[in-house]
């Protein structure tokens, strides 16, 4: 789908007119969007930091896990030892970390295992530009950055084949190393563990680099009115045609854009034509035919694409793993937090009236399942019946939870909390309560998951608050809450 993306736009950018549109560009100013360049400087230095912190943190770690192994390998058999660290990874794995950090004026010829077509039509948008500049006007000055843009991406697309040659290096690593344990009869305590992570490390590292090339394939509103500007400008379409990744896999002529390209091809007409009568000597019902199985066959290639894609298509190996991936591994710190609300009504006990609590949450998701979080809520009173209806303003609350995932989509949860609700009271014995009272909550939770745009998850919650006969006046024991993750 991403072949047939770009084939489009190429083919869109590149469509022969032949009209007074043929002109030079000299003089020519066209209407682009202003921040154009900015954004795609942030967007490529963003992508270009992570991947190289990323990638010297999996190194870094992979390196000490090979420290630890030579060890042990040494001191059951040197011999074999010494055939797996003929060649000292160590410095190999310093080697690729310089590598990667020092990559900053490469210019490339391929997009690596998987094509980009948005990517690559950014690419070639900033040649086009880079080399006319007169596009701006004579009155406008250049864009600050407009250089600057395609060397910055030049360097992110170069470091992400590194990334690719630093996949296969760490693929064919592992691969040696399971080779040397087979070749014991014994393996050393702990060695096949260190084997499991190194492989775990080379998954993780293969998903985050995908999510960097996804993430620099992303269109984006900018990109998409970019390429609407460009596209108006047959120079453009011959630029593209000989520039684009895309055109020269597919080899485009060269006297494209000309009358001569079309001599000898079919019109539209003659094809349509021809399709009709071979669908029209199968019968009347040949057409609808034809139709279901062009929808089936769309549906099969989907379904293909999706596995291929969670296997880890276009990240140099399709190994599937041996343990359950966690998403969240490959996840920075905030990509992790989950933002929630939640309500809950208590009745009236007491001097205090029947309340709601309006909460908020922030949650940080340890892995796909379980997470550990903080919230506040707002108390809001009604009054302690429907005689006594009134609003109140009725404390505050802080709390602490957590949700472990038991069964599917059930979860046992729990949590402390502190609750400020003073009491409205001239009673003497009232003065002896602490301002702030404890609640230690145990339960379960049933999370149903929900399609919409702004809520994620619907998380429905029965706790016991273990300590509510500890309170003076004493609180509740059983909370039911009602929660939306977004």
């Amino acid at each position: 789908m991403r072949y047939l993306t770009m084939l489009w736009v190429l083919l869109i950018c590149t469509q022969p007119t032949f009209s007074q549109d043929q002109q030079d560009l000299t003089g020519k100013a066209v209407d682009f969007p202003s921040r154009f360049f900015t954004k795609i400087n942030q967007k490529t230095v963003s992508l270009d930091d992570q991947l190289t912190r990323q990638t010297e943190k999996y190194l870094t770690s992979l390196s000490r896990k090979e420290r630890r192994l030579k060890t042990k390998l040494y001191a059951q058999d040197s011999a074999k030892a010494a055939a797996l660290y003929g060649n000292d990874p160590q410095q190999q794995y310093a080697a690729y970390i310089q590598k990667l950090k020092n990559d900053s004026s490469r210019i490339v010829h391929s997009m690596g295992p998987e094509y980009l077509p948005y990517a690559d039509s950014l690419r070639v948008s900033l040649a086009f530009l880079n080399k006319n500049p007169q596009l701006f006007g004579a009155a406008r000055a250049l864009p600050a950055g407009m250089q600057n843009s395609l060397a910055q991406l030049q360097q992110l697309q170069a470091k992400l084949l590194d990334a690719d040659e630093i996949k296969q290096f760490i693929q064919q690593r592992k691969e040696q190393i399971r080779q040397c344990l087979l070749g014991y009869e014994s393996p050393p305590p702990g060695a096949n563990g260190i084997l499991d992570n190194y492989n775990k490390q080379l998954y993780y590292y293969s998903v985050q680099v995908r999510q960097y090339r996804e993430d620099l394939n992303d269109p984006g509103k900018m990109l998409q009115e970019a390429l609407s500007v460009l596209c108006k400008l047959p120079a453009f379409a011959s630029f593209m045609k000989t520039n684009s990744f895309l055109a020269g896999l597919f080899g485009v002529p060269s006297n494209y854009g000309s009358p001569d390209a079309l001599t000898g091809m079919q019109t539209r007409d003659q094809v349509l034509s021809m399709i009709q009568n071979q669908v029209g000597s199968g019968g009347p019902s040949a057409a609808g035919a034809v139709q279901s199985s062009l929808q089936t066959a769309s549906q099969d290639i989907t379904n293909m694409q999706n596995k291929i894609s969670s296997m880890g298509a276009g990240g140099g190996t399709m190994d599937m793993p041996n343990f359950k991936p966690q998403n969240v591994k490959t996840k920075t710190f905030f990509q992790r937090l989950e933002y929630g609300t939640n309500v809950q009504t208590q009745s009236s006990a007491y001097y205090y009236p029947v309340t709601t609590d309006l909460g908020l949450s922030i949650a940080y998701k340890m892995t796909d399942q379980n997470t550990i979080g903080l919230g506040a809520s707002y108390k809001i009173g009604f009054g302690s019946s429907f005689q006594h209806a009134s609003l109140s303003s009725q404390g505050i609350g802080l709390r602490s939870f957590a949700n472990i995932q038991a069964k599917k989509s059930f979860f046992l949860s729990g949590g402390f909390e502190y609750n400020y609700q003073p009491v409205q009271s001239d009673l003497s014995q009232t003065l002896a309560l602490k301002s702030w009272s404890q609640s230690g909550l145990i339960g379960v939770s049933k999370i149903v998951s929900m399609k919409t745009r702004v809520f994620k998850k619907t998380n429905l919650q029965l706790l016991w608050d273990f300590l509510s006969a500890d309170q003076v006046p004493r609180t509740q024991p059983f909370k039911f809450r009602v929660g939306y993750s977004f």
